[in-house]
Formats: C-alpha cells, structure tokens, sequence
C-alpha cells in the first residue's frame, strides 16, 4: 500500500509533511496549549526516528489486511502521548498541593496544642441545633460509623451526613473567625 518499507529518514519526512496538521490539531484539541501539542508531536516523530522498526511493523500489518493504516497510527501516537502529558500534570497538580499542604502544616508546641484542642472543644459545644454537636462526638470521638448514629436518632444515614457536613461547616466558620481575631 502506502509505505512497503521505512528504511530512510526522507520517508518519516514525507510523513512529517503529510500529516504534521491533522496531528496538531488533535494534540491542541486534547491539551489546549500550543506549545506542548507541537512538543508531543515532535516526540512521536522523534520516536519514529529513533525506532522505525515499530513502525513498519505497524504498516505492513495495514497493508496485509487491504488498508493503510499510516493516519490511523501516527493519530494513535499522539492522542496516547497526550494522554501521558495530563496524566503527568495530574500529578504534578497533586504533588503540588500536597507540597503546599506540607508548607501550611507548622509544629505545635504542647502548650499550643492544648489550646487549640480547648478552641476545637467549645467550638463543637456552641453547635446548633444540639444534635450537630452529639453527631460530631459520636462520629470522631466514640467511633460510631453513620448507621449507628443513625439507628440511635432514629433518622437516615443521608439526615446524619446532613447534620455532620453542616457542623463541620459551622465549626470551620467558627474556628476561622476566631484566628482572625
């Protein structure tokens, strides 16, 4: 069919030429920087160049079943090389925050932490309604799962989530007015 053999450098030139376009534009469409998407189709022709015998082995499959695979593969390529580069900057987004997450947290001394567990305490005493603070204190302190508060108040586990998530809420509020002050 198209290519019987990519022995030469000018063949994956030609290629280069042929389909650099329609390889841009699905790399920009997947990641949304220019930059980056002529990165990831420079490294799939790089590649190409450093291991044709991948290649070939690819287009003579194409050719052998009637059709040319040529577009097919080299579009493969860079939408699995896109695919690597988000991964990629999902982690680095994560390492990142848990970096930052690692900067925030400071050693308390035993007198600070005393304090601030004093903080935690009365904050989760002044919860409104009165069952937010018993969820709080059954949940973290006695251990009790949202099945068995749920049983106990005689509510859904949906109403028990309900009345954590809100207290936690309020106790957030709480604690970040009282670091303000």
């Amino acid at each position: 069919m198209y290519i019987e053999c990519m022995t030469d450098r000018r063949d994956i030139e030609r290629l280069f030429k042929q389909h650099y376009r329609q390889m841009y534009r699905l790399a920009a469409m997947l990641l949304h920087d220019d930059a980056e998407s002529k990165d990831v189709v420079h490294d799939v022709f790089a590649q190409l160049l450093i291991d044709s015998r991948s290649l070939k082995e690819r287009l003579r499959e194409g050719a052998t079943a009637g059709k040319d695979t040529t577009q097919a593969f080299l579009l493969t390529c860079v939408r699995n090389r896109c695919l690597n580069v988000m991964r990629n900057r999902k982690i680095q987004e994560r390492i990142q925050r848990l970096y930052l997450l690692d900067l925030e947290t400071t050693i308390l001394s035993e007198s600070q932490l005393r304090e601030e567990a004093e903080r935690l305490s009365e904050g989760i005493r002044q919860l409104q309604p009165p069952v937010c603070h018993d969820i709080i204190l059954w949940h973290f302190r006695d251990g009790l799962t949202f099945s068995e508060i749920a049983r106990r108040l005689q509510v859904s586990e949906t109403t028990v989530y309900k009345h954590l998530r809100r207290a936690l809420e309020s106790l957030r509020v709480q604690l970040k007015t009282q670091e303000s002050v």
